[in-house]
């Protein structure tokens, strides 16, 4: 089974290692959308892979850290991409959510990056 619970965040970033001239080169913001998806058995006493409530309050430090926050001053963004985010958050979130399959970083309604571990 595959549960997958979204997340919203508002952050300004700029991409240091593209071109000077690239639009994304120049400050500028989204309004991001992550996805943490899980995959595992559905536990027969509670009917839950995980609690969705669990996955909130694992995810909840992170997303203080991202939402309305300069991200290429956040230790490990320095270049904050999509890629680099989904990757960042999958670090951090593995530990605590062992059953986390990929984790989702939406830049626009229109493109994203999928990160499923190594």
């Amino acid at each position: 089974m595959i549960i997958t619970q979204a997340f919203h965040f508002e952050a300004a970033h700029r991409l240091p290692a593209v071109p000077v001239g690239h639009r994304c080169y120049a400050l500028h913001g989204h309004s991001y959308r992550v996805e943490l998806r899980l995959e595992g058995p559905v536990d027969p006493q509670s009917g839950w892979v995980v609690d969705f409530f669990a996955i909130e309050n694992a995810f909840a430090p992170l997303l203080a850290i991202l939402d309305h926050h300069y991200l290429n001053e956040i230790d490990g963004l320095e270049n904050p991409t999509a890629e680099n985010i989904a990757l960042w958050i999958w670090q951090r979130m593995r530990a605590q959510l062992p059953l986390l399959a990929a984790v989702l970083v939406f830049e626009t309604p229109h493109c994203w990056a999928e990160y499923r571990g190594d």
